[in-house]
């Protein structure tokens, strides 16, 4: 635990994470929020779905370009107006559902205005670290870990919270409070000094003299650039977001068949307890081995622990296989986004940041909607081993990735002491 109060001892590190977290539980609280006022009353819960899968579809397509709006234009410039943007949609599209009876046609175009603005405050706080943690690989290690526990969190704290909300409250004052919550938490981020060391850092890099190399390497970055560098860990993110979707349909229809659908919760419960515990303690180990092994490694590790979950013979034993494979997932991201962030070029870290998180979210849709016509088709322990083989691939396109571009960047040689980390 000491490891963890050294990073948050950085200057102005509690303050500026305290800050991004406010902002980042929108993303917690958001979804469910605005399926609830959508759907109450006279609406219907495939119009919510319509609606919501508006706003997912425009946060996922156009993060790319608002992670590299940032790259390119700095923090200050880009985030907040984003934020606030995205505020002013979403507490439009909370008056527009106070009362049922808005046309659709206009929530989804909130819907939209509220996806297209979505401020990309996960991979900003990740590029922040790195400006903090300085070249301190081991703390960098910390902060990343810390990062990604603190996302685990909000995804379970944030409909906790939305739901004791609609207890008292209309549903829509849900969606409100996703407005207030990142505008104020971007606001308050905006005053922290470590975003002038940014901007200062940027532009400082945009002046740099425009020597022939700098020339030939400048024209070289963009996104299929960045891409080409990071395919490890993206190919790592995607196969585990497959697999985790199609896990969690496969979990659902497992409880479903022993009759004891309640408790998928505690299958749930148990994966994310173990990932909030697996990402602690990896932050505080030293590792020898460099990150760029270690992530194929929790991938193939992964993989195999939701394979073996087809073995189990009640949904008990199923819920302590989901706790022990949870163990491994937030070290995954975690090792993810700190290869990516290695990987990248000074001036798209936090795009690489975003193309993981994006993979990642992809992947997990995309084995949710893929694992129901398996589940249909064949038995159920076969269906966990198809949820694991996108995982495993995964793993193996990283290894296979790592070993023959090795060159693009040299992995600075371990100590006894201290582990060879990289940044996200």
């Amino acid at each position: 635990m000491s490891s963890y109060l050294a990073v948050l001892r950085l200057p102005f590190a509690a303050r500026t994470f305290a800050t991004a977290l406010i902002g980042r539980l929108s993303y917690g609280t958001v979804v469910l929020s605005m399926t609830l006022a959508l759907a109450s009353g006279r609406g219907s819960v495939s119009r919510a779905g319509e609606v919501v899968a508006v706003f997912a579809l425009s946060v996922a397509a156009l993060a790319p370009v608002r992670a590299r709006l940032i790259d390119s234009r700095g923090i200050r410039r880009v985030l907040l107006p984003l934020a606030l943007s995205y505020a002013a949609a979403l507490a439009g599209l909370a008056a527009a559902t106070w009362r049922p009876g808005a046309p659709l046609w206009l929530l989804e175009g909130l819907a939209l205005a509220a996806g297209a603005t979505a401020p990309p405050l996960g991979p900003t706080m990740r590029t922040l670290w790195r400006t903090m943690c300085g070249p301190d690989q081991a703390l960098m290690q910390r902060a990343f870990s810390l990062d990604t526990v603190a996302e685990e969190v909000i995804g379970i704290s944030g409909p906790l919270l939305v739901g004791l909300l609609i207890l008292v409250a209309n549903p829509a004052l849900g969606v409100l409070l996703s407005a207030a919550l990142v505008a104020v938490g971007t606001v308050a981020m905006m005053t922290s000094p470590v975003i002038s060391t940014v901007t200062v850092t940027a532009a400082r890099t945009a002046k740099a003299p425009a020597t022939a190399e700098h020339g030939q390497k400048a024209r070289r970055t963009g996104s299929g650039r960045t891409l080409s560098r990071i395919l490890d860990p993206l190919s790592a993110a995607a196969g585990v977001g497959i697999g985790l979707g199609a896990q969690s349909l496969a979990i659902v229809a497992f409880a479903i068949h022993h009759h004891q659908p309640s408790a998928i919760a505690w299958a749930d419960a148990g994966m994310s307890a173990g990932s909030i515990l697996g990402g602690l303690a990896y932050g505080a180990v030293s590792w020898r081995v460099p990150s760029r092994t270690r992530l194929p490694l929790l991938t193939a590790a992964l993989g195999l622990s939701i394979a073996t979950a087809g073995l189990a013979p009640n949904i008990w034993v199923l819920t302590a296989i989901a706790t022990a494979s949870g163990v491994f997932v937030s070290p995954l991201m975690t090792c993810a986004y700190l290869v990516a962030d290695e990987l990248a070029d000074e001036r798209s870290r936090t795009s690489a940041g975003m193309w993981v998180n994006n993979a990642f979210n992809a992947g997990s849709s995309s084995g949710y909607a893929a694992m129901g016509p398996a589940l249909a088709r064949l038995p159920l322990a076969w269906c966990f081993t198809i949820a694991a083989a996108p995982v495993l691939l995964g793993a193996g396109v990283a290894q296979a990735w790592r070993r023959t571009h090795t060159g693009q960047r040299q992995e600075q040689p371990t100590t006894e002491t201290m582990p060879e980390a990289v940044a996200v």
